[in-house]
Formats: structure tokens, sequence, C-alpha cells
């Protein structure tokens, strides 16, 4: 069950599914500082999209949490993964709300200075990070929305959920911004 919305020309989208299987121009990965890989959506990307994309992030280096860098997509059906991290989530308290707008932000930003016209989001930092999922899905919605409204270039920004409670989670949340 899809949700979606139409705005400044760029469709807003909601759906379940692997993120290893979109055909946007970029997934966006929810990386680890070092760029090592990882356990879930980090370690499934890695996975999926084989060993030419650790490669680039190992010629990388690093990435501070709330920024993003890009590789090649390697196996996967997206042409290119951009890397951001999230931040940790301690109790709300210490900067994680801003730390998980700016990736959110970084990465648009560095699709939008590619050319890219279409990309997914997991929902970052809500696994390993502890990120609660209902305050991480206002401030993404959110902060998607805000940059969609100042910036056009964009045809398609999806976030690919991975069980039906976040992607329901994520429809009230849009729902709200609306």
């Amino acid at each position: 069950m899809e949700a979606r919305v139409k705005i400044n020309g760029t469709i807003i989208s909601l759906v379940k599914g692997d993120i290893t299987l979109e055909e946007t121009d970029a997934i966006v990965n929810a990386a680890n500082t070092n760029l090592a890989g990882g356990g879930g959506v980090d370690g499934a990307i890695h996975r999926a999209g084989g060993p030419a994309i650790m490669e680039e992030c190992r010629k990388i280096g690093s990435c501070p949490t709330g920024s993003a860098v890009i590789t090649a997509g390697g196996k996967l059906k997206a042409r290119l993964v951009i890397h951001t991290v999230g931040p940790v989530y301690r109790d709300g308290t210490h900067g994680e709300p801003d730390l998980l707008m700016s990736a959110y932000r970084s990465s648009l930003n560095l699709a939008l200075e590619k050319g890219l016209k279409s990309i997914s989001f997991p929902s970052i930092s809500t696994g390993a990070y502890g990120y609660p999922v209902e305050e991480a899905s206002k401030i993404a919605v959110s902060t998607v929305i805000e940059f969609i409204r100042q910036n056009k270039g964009f045809n398609l920004v999806r976030f690919v959920l991975f069980s039906d409670k976040d992607l329901t989670t994520y429809r009230r949340a849009l729902e709200k911004v609306l």
C-alpha cells in the first residue's frame, strides 16, 4: 500500500519494501562513520551491491555524522549509493534531531549536485542506532518536504520502509506535515 503526494513537481512516495531492489537513480545507505559496512540496511546494501561499493568506501575513508558521500551502486539496480550517517540516539537532547535532519539534507544536496532525479531513503538511525521511529519519521518527512519546497530537480523521493508498522508511522507523519 503505497502512499504518495506531489509537492513542487516532486512525488514523495512511502512504500514497504527492500531498498536494495530500488531502481531509483540512487539509494541512501544508513552508514556508520567509518563506512565499514555493518548490519541492517548497511549490511544488506553491501551484500547486494558487491565488493565494488566497499572498495570505494575504503578510498573515501570516513563520513562524519550528519554528512553524506557517494559511491557507485555496484550490482544494485540503483546506479549510485549515497552513504549518510545518522545519529546514535541517546535521549533526544544531544543534538540528535539536528544531526538526523542534516543526514537527510546532505543526501538530498549531494543527489541534486549530481543531477539525480530520483532517490530512495530507508528510515535512517531507527535500527541499530535506536532512534524512535515516531520521532525519526516526523524529522525525515518534514526535512524532505521542506527541501523539495525550496529546491526543484527531483521527480521522485521515496521512503522504503522495512515493516508495515514503520510504513503506517511514516504515513501518519506525512499526513501531519501536509
